[in-house]
């Protein structure tokens, strides 16, 4: 198994979430892709300290031209994006293919134009046209800041913006 869980939170990386997380899928490591924390060193570094796990903060490019390495690897990695316009370019548009097909959707920061679906998770329109790209192309999307704890899935909430 390569990658053995696909989350997005816009933390990216938060140590007692990825511990919990942890718990349920089994890593050995984690491959968060946004472009700016790619090229931002210290949050490369603040990210690869937050886990106490292998950390790897590459851009789209980067995940792109390595994804048959992650695919091929012996290690399990988290999948992390920041936000689902990311993640989809990764699954839809770069069509990277792994075991799992569940995107679990962490913190959403609220913004001005996005609508609160639950505690700390909003989202924009552009976001939710990313998640029903997924949703159609086969993804599941469920809602959850930490194992337990579910507000529901892609489902529930997609009426809200014309889906």
């Amino acid at each position: 198994m390569s990658v053995s869980f696909i989350r997005i939170d816009d933390r990216m990386i938060h140590g007692q979430t990825c511990t919990r997380w942890a718990r349920e899928y089994p890593c050995d490591g984690l491959i968060a892709v946004n472009d700016k924390a790619a090229g931002n060193n210290v949050l490369k570094a603040a990210y690869k300290a937050a886990s106490g796990k292998k950390t790897f903060v590459w851009t789209l490019e980067d995940f792109k031209k390595k994804c048959q390495k992650v695919l091929e690897s012996d290690t399990r990695y988290f999948l992390i994006t920041k936000n689902p316009v990311d993640m989809c370019k990764i699954l839809v548009e770069q069509g990277f293919k792994c075991d799992i097909d569940t995107v679990i959707v962490g913190p959403c920061n609220d913004r001005d134009g996005a609508t609160k679906l639950g505690n700390n998770q909003s989202i924009t329109q552009e976001e939710a046209d990313a998640f029903e790209k997924m949703s159609k192309a086969g993804y599941k999307i469920k809602f959850a800041l930490l194992p337990d704890v579910s507000i529901g899935t892609w489902d529930d909430f997609k009426g809200k913006f014309g889906y």
